[in-house]
């Protein structure tokens, strides 16, 4: 990647970033247009988890990941704090994969 790349990269990110609050006064969302970003949000959030979950490469991860994320999507459910739930779900993913579980 060139430098010029890199520059022009960062300046649409600073971009997209900063056109946020300066146009939040200026643009009106419809109350369905609002619960309509919600709801895409929530949508693409979920799919990049499962995703991420799910797959390695091309292939399947195995059933130690997913059951991992499992776990650590239940205590997140239940409330539990943030550390407990990584911890939970890579001692989850490692201790299946110790026991032989793909």
């Amino acid at each position: 990647m060139t430098v010029t790349t890199i520059v022009l990269l960062a300046v649409g990110t600073y971009a997209f970033r900063v056109a946020g609050p300066l146009l939040r006064d200026r643009v009106r969302l419809s109350e369905a247009a609002r619960r309509g970003l919600a709801v895409a949000a929530t949508t693409l959030l979920t799919a990049l988890m499962a995703t991420a979950a799910l797959t390695e490469g091309p292939g399947f991860a195995g059933w130690a990941r997913p059951i991992g994320v499992a776990v650590g999507g239940l205590l997140a459910w239940r409330r539990a704090p943030f550390v407990v739930v990584v911890l939970a779900a890579a001692g989850t993913a490692a201790g299946l994969r110790l026991l032989g579980l793909p």
